[in-house]
């Protein structure tokens, strides 16, 4: 195995690993202060960003690995078409061809599973903070007094993006729209007013007494 493999496959295990560390159950209290430590940590975040690009070099090298293993099937099924003498001259070429094959399904496996638990692990970490920010909000409303605080707002922070954070967003988005509409449809009522003064009062119609 190449060192590229050999490192890909070691950040396969340490995902493997984050994920049991992410499902293993513990109180609420030191997974709150776990995950705010995480959400709000610089250098946390900057590793995350370092995790993104290395994330692109193995999906160019996955997209290679898929491109090695079709080579190698078109090889395989041009040596069986070849029959008699010419099979059999080609005993060993064939097992260096299956060899390859081997090699380059493994790498694509490996790849492929460490792109893919990697997005389970983006999901489910988004999923553990809606759910500690939603349980610091039930406490809240049944008069916990230990809840909230700096460690809910962070928490509130990083659930934002997730799907409730979003809807919240849109919310406030359509209230301010409707504010502005209102205001609009205010201006509007006062100009048609003035209008219809001026137009009375050019018309030479006394203005009706409202």
């Amino acid at each position: 195995m190449t060192l590229y493999y050999s490192l890909v496959f070691a950040l396969l295990v340490a995902e493997m690993a984050l994920f049991v560390a992410l499902i293993v159950p513990m109180p609420f209290t030191m997974k709150r202060k776990l995950f705010t430590f995480i959400s709000g940590s610089p250098l946390v975040a900057k590793v995350q960003y370092g995790m993104k690009i290395t994330f692109i070099f193995i999906l160019i090298l996955f997209i290679d690995s898929v491109n090695r293993v079709y080579r190698v099937q078109v090889e395989l099924a041009q040596a069986k078409n070849q029959g008699g003498a010419a099979a059999a001259a080609a005993g060993s070429e064939r097992m260096e061809v299956q060899a390859r094959k081997f090699y380059s399904q493994r790498n694509m496996y490996l790849c492929g599973f460490t792109l893919f638990l990697s997005l389970i692990l983006n999901r489910t970490y988004t999923m553990i903070l809606d759910v500690l920010r939603l349980e610091e909000e039930v406490k809240k409303l049944n008069g916990d007094k230990s809840a909230g605080g700096k460690g809910e707002k962070k928490l509130a922070d990083a659930g934002d993006m997730g799907e409730i954070g979003r809807l919240k967003e849109e919310l406030k988005k359509r209230d301010r729209d409707i504010d502005v509409l209102k205001k609009q449809s205010g201006g509007l009522s006062d100009e048609y007013k003035r209008l219809g003064d001026q137009f009375h009062v050019s018309d030479g119609t006394p203005k009706k007494d409202r």
